[in-house]
């Protein structure tokens, strides 16, 4: 079925970076439309950003946009997230999904001074 598993989270203050990195493996990465969800405490897991599945095409929720920055390298298996100017609002679970195929197990991201 396929594995993916999120690395780069982390604490954070306000106004920091961090860059989240998903690996892929058992299924062919390079085919699959991939995506960053989040969920707070006690809210709904949310879209953040997507992308497909040879990287030309991006989207974001309009509270990341200008922000985060997704991309992917399909040469090593790999899906990013650089989240910039952080807010303690980002503060989440990050998960990575492809679509219709596999999602990770998330990382912790947590923005605090």
């Amino acid at each position: 079925q396929g594995q993916l598993v999120e690395s780069g989270g982390g604490l954070v203050q306000p106004g920091g970076s961090l860059r989240l990195s998903c690996a892929a493996s058992g299924f062919p990465f390079s085919l699959y439309a991939m995506e960053w969800y989040r969920q707070a405490p006690g809210k709904e897991r949310e879209l953040v950003a997507a992308i497909s599945s040879a990287g030309g095409s991006t989207s974001y929720t309009d509270s990341v946009k200008g922000r985060f920055i997704i991309s992917r390298d399909n040469a090593k298996n790999t899906l990013y997230l650089q989240m910039n100017s952080l807010k303690p609002d980002d503060t989440a679970v990050y998960y990575c999904n492809a679509v219709n195929r596999a999602w990770g197990q998330g990382t912790q991201v947590t923005v605090s001074s």
